[in-house]
């Protein structure tokens, strides 16, 4: 079997672009990935044009190791996050025909069911305005859809430090999403990368009394070492990596011991293999994994395979029953969440097809997304530069 074509179609939303690979192959059998860029669509596509002709077609797909380290280390240059989700695609619509022709769903082919179902966790809820009573609205929402956990970045457009309005805000708002959720469910607090360790540190001692189950990337991720410090200075469990590109960088986060649970991205760090191994390595520290899932159904139905079958692996982020609802439509078989949990998919490959009719309903959007502007929780379509605004 061979590769022969790929094709790609890029889904748009208000405030993201998602961007479906499809592989072709000889034998009439086909497969699917995606990945989610912000700002870099056009990058990720010019990519693949140039990778599909100098490594991807001719290949066998049943080779994806050999194709991963062609796409990875033959062009020479350090692969970043263009390249390694670029392989990402086309790395995870290769499982998909593996899949399809050996008749089982890929956690199979990665050694196994080592759970039932798989926990989930909701995030694009709290499209609200920042009060506290529209967020345990927005809150009780969630849990009346069945979930268990979910995720909020409470900060608004915090940036290094907080001021003391700010904090008490955001604060306020944990405070009330803790009451509408109750003393059971799991509470995610996400930072963004946003702050200084100092800032940090303070604000997860004003977090504590509300119980949350990991802070995420309280520093921006470049410098370790200020995670660790954060990491140090307080008991609550550290959470990042949506923004570490190679599982090899990895390396560093794990030996300091900076953080309780890596969270990358299978769309940007090469792929399902990539981060099966990435869990392996964490596993060895006593790392968990729950991987960043802002994509849309094919992204979530392979982060699922890796939820069945990963020991070490926590729980998945979902955005598409909040956030976009209606991009499930993209593709027939998308995973959905029941009482909390997405149930262990059967179907052969990564269980879902790409719907080309309903792929159209979706066209690109500028979707110009910045997490540091005000109100951009409301995720909703950005002019691209201030003056459109005048």
């Amino acid at each position: 079997m061979r590769i022969t074509n790929i094709d790609t179609h890029v889904v748009g939303t208000p405030w993201r672009n998602l961007t479906y690979v499809t592989v072709h192959t000889d034998e009439g059998l086909s497969g699917v990935g995606e990945a989610r860029m912000l700002g870099h669509t056009d990058a990720l596509l010019g990519y693949l044009n140039e990778a599909a002709r100098r490594h991807v077609l001719g290949s066998d797909p049943f080779d994806i190791e050999d194709l991963v380290r062609r796409m990875k280390y033959g062009d020479f240059g350090r692969a970043g996050e263009i390249v390694m989700s670029g392989i990402a695609c086309v790395e995870m619509a290769c499982w998909d025909i593996l899949g399809k022709a050996l008749g089982q769903p890929v956690w199979r082919l990665l050694g196994g069911r080592v759970r039932d179902r798989v926990k989930a966790y909701a995030n694009g809820w709290y499209t609200v305005d920042r009060t506290p009573e529209e967020f345990h609205a927005a809150a009780r929402r969630v849990v009346e859809r069945g979930y268990r956990a979910l995720k909020l970045d409470p900060f608004g457009a915090g940036r290094m430090e907080l001021d003391h309005d700010e904090t008490v805000r955001s604060i306020a708002l944990v405070e009330a999403v803790r009451d509408a959720i109750g003393p059971e469910c799991e509470l995610l607090v996400e930072m963004h990368g946003r702050f200084s360790p100092a800032t940090a540190i303070r604000l997860a001692r004003l977090l504590e009394p509300y119980d949350p189950a990991w802070l995420e990337e309280p520093c921006p991720p470049e410098n370790l070492k200020a995670l660790a410090k954060v990491s140090a200075h307080t008991g609550l469990p550290i959470a990042t990596g949506e923004r570490i590109h190679d599982r090899i960088e990895f390396r560093e986060l794990l030996e300091l011991q900076a953080a309780d649970i890596v969270q990358p991205d299978v769309g940007h760090l090469g792929g399902i293999a990539e981060t099966r191994k990435l869990a392996a390595a964490a596993e060895t520290y006593y790392v968990q994994l729950a991987p960043h899932n802002v994509g849309g159904p094919v992204l979530t139905a392979a982060s699922l395979q890796l939820g069945v079958c990963v020991p070490n692996f926590k729980i998945l982020e979902h955005f598409n029953d909040f956030a976009d609802a209606r991009i499930t439509s993209v593709a027939r078989g998308a995973p959905a969440v029941v009482d909390g949990y997405f149930t262990v998919p059967q179907a052969p490959g990564l269980g879902v097809e790409l719907d080309l009719d309903a792929v159209a309903e979706f066209p690109r959007r500028k979707a110009d997304f910045d997490l540091f502007a005000e109100d951009w929780h409301k995720r909703e379509e950005r002019p691209s530069h201030p003056e459109e605004t005048r």
